[in-house]
């Protein structure tokens, strides 16, 4: 006679202790339960699944290709990185331009298509060529593919810009449908993502932060998707195999693993990355250990640590570090890069090439390291932590003088890079909602949600207050997509499950969708001062939402 499994209840959850139960007029499906409880069902067709996402990231890329190339200037911190990214193209690594940030010599000579932008150096002295750069290489290398293709031109620099936002648009709405099991609401996280001005003014311009905003959501996006899968298995095993006081090993996850490199790629394209690999880990063996202790195993923590953490520490561990380390293979192999001791090192044999290289590396990350936690240069664009979520202080991209052209006598052209205020207010309220959602119910989706918030918010408070760190709003980038699929979740308490009433469904329902049209208008009403457009003074004035906008 089989053994049947006896049911406790905690937390209102059945729990299976013994073996695994067998179908009975008592239990009549409790193995299939299981599996619904583990990984829940879609809702809606596989196809619109995709295509759905697929269409509002479609809207996404319209929106930021659009005259994407203008204003024809070198914008804000593009003096940098445009040309930074050329000079990896070129020699591998970051070189020295002519100018100085006052005067940046090479940026004119670089619209009008000139080669001759660099410092020159000798052989016998490489050091005027040598230049120190703040950040990994990664993201850098991510613009000069655009200036590859298209050129060193302002389509070419900003082109991988936009096509990552336009996918970080896709992905956002994949991954809130995985969280949410509904297409519905992936596609409001993905539209609002879509339609949020900051997003939308980094998807146009070759900064940095998109790209880090891009490899951290990919990084959370593996990891949602890998718990899917382990939890697939363990339903697997839980149907089949006796259960066991730690259970089984859930064999090798790719998507785990995918999730470590794309992880390594953000730390790769700005140190800040840490913070999010850091919490990713730490949140997925949690994961783990949620899903052991679902299915009823006496020692679900110590399954966890035995079973699970080996292999996340070679996922979330070693394959980072690998992903780190060879983003800087261009300095590795080039005699130009900052600290270099390339003469000695490429005359003493390959071993010591080796050794010095790496502890030249190590020098050059403890440099810059110092330089983060130094930098206090006040800036007219700087904000602290505190003012970035209620969109106190913008950050002017592109603001010519002296602009014809609007039919009236004072015309303005901008680049602001701002939030859709809707959004972002909106944001707030979701995200109170949540903290509230989380301690009430210890929901999964309200947790990963604000744990990826609060790590890519909280720490520059330490930053702001003991070392004065000058710091501006777009430092957010990577936040949101946390922010619209908050915004998605609330969305989906408001209108409540498919058992909920009629009446509470339509309301919520109409609500929601206000919200969504409030947020279109919103953005439609800031496009000209996000897009460069020559409009009147007064009518850029009538956008600026609060004095210290100006």
């Amino acid at each position: 006679m089989a053994v049947r499994a006896f049911p406790l209840r905690f937390f209102g959850k059945t729990r299976f202790f013994g073996r695994n139960p067998v179908p009975s007029a008592e239990q009549p499906d409790a193995a299939s339960s299981v599996r619904n409880r583990l990984v829940p069902p879609f809702h809606g067709s596989p196809l619109w699944g995709w295509l759905a996402p697929l269409l509002v990231a479609i809207f996404g890329a319209l929106l930021r290709f659009d005259r994407l190339a203008l204003p024809k200037a070198v914008m804000f911190d593009e003096t940098y990185y445009a040309k930074d990214a050329l000079s990896l193209l070129r020699y591998g690594v970051e070189r020295t331009f002519l100018g100085t940030n006052e005067n940046p010599i090479a940026d004119p000579r670089l619209l009008a298509g000139r080669e001759d932008l660099w410092v020159t150096c000798t052989q016998d002295d490489l050091g005027p060529c040598a230049l120190y750069v703040a950040h990994p290489p990664l993201g850098k290398w991510m613009i000069g593919l655009g200036e590859w293709v298209f050129g060193a031109n302002p389509f070419g620099w900003r082109f991988v810009a936009a096509l990552v936002g336009a996918l970080s648009v896709l992905m956002v709405a994949r991954v809130a449908r995985r969280m949410t099991r509904s297409t519905l609401l992936g596609c409001l996280a993905g539209l609002l993502l879509a339609v949020d001005g900051l997003h939308f003014v980094l998807s146009r311009t070759a900064l940095l932060d998109v790209f880090l905003m891009f490899w951290v959501l990919a990084g959370f996006g593996c990891l949602v998707v890998d718990r899917d899968r382990a939890r697939e298995r363990l339903a697997s095993w839980y149907e089949g195999s006796p259960l066991s006081g730690t259970g089984p090993w859930l064999g090798v996850r790719p998507w785990r693993i995918a999730a470590g490199v794309c992880l390594g790629a953000a730390i790769a394209t700005k140190w800040s990355g840490l913070f999010f690999l850091a919490a990713f880990a730490v949140m997925s063996l949690v994961w783990d250990a949620g899903a052991r202790r679902a299915i009823g195993l006496r020692r679900p923590f110590s399954g966890a640590v035995r079973r699970d953490v080996p292999a996340a520490l070679a996922g979330l561990g070693l394959v980072p570090v690998v992903v780190y380390l060879a983003s800087w293979t261009g300095w590795f192999a080039s005699p130009y890069g900052w600290g270099r001791n390339w003469e000695q090192a490429t005359s003493s044999g390959w071993a010591y090439w080796v050794f010095s290289s790496f502890r030249s590396w190590v020098g050059y990350q403890t440099e810059v390291l110092g330089f983060h936690t130094g930098l206090t240069t006040p800036h007219s664009y700087q904000s602290w932590p505190w003012q970035w979520p209620l969109l106190i202080r913008p950050v002017a991209f592109y603001y010519p003088g002296d602009v014809r052209g609007c039919g009236a006598s004072s015309c303005s052209q901008a680049v602001l890079g701002v939030g859709t205020p809707v959004v972002w207010y909106g944001a707030l309220i979701a995200l109170i909602a949540l903290i509230a959602w989380y301690v009430a119910t210890r929901d999964w989706r309200a947790g990963a949600v604000l744990l990826a918030y609060g790590v890519g918010w909280l720490p520059w408070f330490y930053y702001a207050i003991s070392d004065k760190r000058t710091m501006f709003l777009f430092y957010m980038a990577p936040l949101l997509p946390f922010m619209a699929i908050a915004i998605a979740l609330a969305a989906g308490l408001l209108i409540g499950p498919v058992s909920a009433g009629t009446n509470r469904r339509a309301v919520g329902a109409a609500v929601v969708g206000a919200f969504t049209l409030l947020a279109l208008i919103n953005f439609w009403w800031l496009h000209p001062i996000l897009t460069a457009e020559t409009i009147t003074q007064d009518d850029w004035y009538r956008r600026m939402l609060f004095p210290s906008w100006i």
